[in-house]
């Protein structure tokens, strides 16, 4: 995604740049390794960071709103993305290759 240079301090980037912080800082893969769905994570998530959240909705404009739409729709293009490449992987493994060559019999 390209970014866009602006003269002004970008709000939206400010708290996306906190999320991205919190999401990438969160061990998510200790839930997992519990047992835990991805939607529980996330809203473990949610709860441990829920002061931080509050204060950034408090602050929450229509540009902001924007911004957390378009970054919705890159993240499920982003999830599309890797369930394609999973199925290709899942076919791909399945193929069987056979050697014709090998398979020729002989005649005599």
């Amino acid at each position: 995604m390209k970014k866009i240079v602006r003269e002004e301090i970008n709000n939206s980037e400010l708290w996306f740049n906190w999320l991205t912080r919190k999401l990438n800082s969160y061990e998510a893969f200790k839930d997992f390794a519990l047992g835990q769905d991805p939607e529980d994570v996330a809203e473990k998530f949610i709860e441990v960071n829920s002061l931080g959240i509050s204060d950034i909705f408090d602050r929450f404009d229509e540009e902001d709103k924007d911004t957390l739409d378009q970054f919705q729709k890159l993240t499920e293009c982003e999830w599309h993305v890797f369930r394609i490449l999973k199925k290709q992987l899942e076919f791909r493994n399945n193929v069987t290759f056979v050697d014709f060559k090998k398979s020729k019999k002989v005649k005599k």
